[in-house]
């Protein structure tokens, strides 16, 4: 049987030809899939981004509304007269420098607190073992799930008639209201039941738990005790955590007007409360009726409030994904 050289080579051409023909299909194949994964994923963020990012992208536009733009409906983001008097009045009702100042430093304390507190108790939780260990740990869970409206009755008693064992009763003859004051918050952050502290809590105790034993035992050989442990070496490593913390609870303590409400605290410690009043200020003050243009002046007022906040986490937004990523990943 002879063997045809010329159509072998003809053959292995052929299927050379084809194999890069197919080649170049499944690369056109896998390049439009690509295309079309990224224009998917484009369409996915641009929504995601427009319903997070709309919001405040009208309130600041309409922060520069001038009365005029209000009522005209060619006005739709761009003002036709930008004004910055929205800014200037609200500015001097929530009498701005002053709360800010009270504000800060009322949250600063409470953060603080918290921060110590909250720190202590997640180590203990992380590395001592102790009777109904677990079952306690179970109650810090409870204080993040349970809504804070479902206790808000009971707190607000204990508070406006605030006794210890019959003690104080006992000595001046009657319980104590501490509404009105800071107090409350003061007395519920030390006893670790204060705004969000069960979740803060829970972190440094995710975060002790990543960190290696044998720092502590280190230490111990070394003669440290247990407070100097803690103190030098352990809170030391866990700056991460401490940022987030920080972080979230400066945040979060800014921001609340649920307890603010309900111990009827000091409107001047709490600009976001006092922002939730400005509409009906202005209307007394400044005689302006028309509910459309009093709004303008609460996006003015949105603006000024959330601006510090927002200072704060660029300053502090690596440090802060750092410790958020340690804290809920490790464990």
């Amino acid at each position: 049987m002879k063997i045809n050289a010329g159509n072998i080579i003809a053959r292995l051409k052929s299927m050379n030809e084809d194999t890069v023909l197919l080649n170049k299909r499944s690369r056109v194949v896998h390049k439009s899939k690509a295309l079309l994964f990224s224009v998917f994923k484009f369409i996915i963020l641009l929504g995601i981004s427009f319903i997070i990012l709309g919001p405040v992208i009208s309130i600041i536009s309409k922060s520069f509304f001038s009365s005029s733009d209000v009522y005209n409906p060619s006005v739709f983001l761009f003002p036709i007269r930008p004004t910055t008097e929205n800014y200037r009045l609200s500015f001097m009702r929530l009498d701005y420098w002053k709360t800010l100042t009270s504000t800060l430093i009322y949250v600063l304390i409470i953060t603080l607190i918290q921060v110590v507190i909250a720190s202590m108790a997640g180590y203990g939780f992380a590395r001592f073992d102790f009777p109904l260990k677990k079952l306690l740990f179970g109650c810090v869970v409870l204080t993040i799930v349970l809504p804070s409206h479902t206790i808000m009755l009971p707190v607000y008693q204990h508070f406006r008639n605030f006794d210890i064992l019959g003690i104080i009763k006992l000595i001046t003859g009657k319980k104590l209201n501490l509404l009105s004051t800071e107090a409350p918050m003061i007395i519920m952050t030390l006893l670790g039941v204060g705004l969000r502290s069960g979740l803060y809590i829970y972190i440094f105790r995710q975060f002790f738990r990543g960190l290696p034993k044998e720092i502590e035992e280190a230490a111990f050989i070394d003669g440290a005790g247990m407070w100097y442990t803690y103190f030098r070496i352990m809170l030391v490593n866990a700056v991460p955590a401490v940022l987030t913390v920080s972080v979230f609870s400066l945040v979060w303590q800014y921001n609340d007007m649920f307890y603010v409400s309900l111990f009827s605290m000091p409107s001047n410690h709490n600009i976001s409360f006092k922002l939730s009043t400005i509409q009906a200020t202005i209307r007394f003050l400044d005689k302006i009726n028309d509910p459309v243009v009093n709004q303008l002046y609460v996006y003015a007022g949105v603006i000024l409030v959330v601006l510090p906040v927002l200072i704060i986490y660029l300053i502090m937004q690596k440090y802060f994904m750092e410790g958020v990523e340690r804290s809920g990943i490790v464990g």
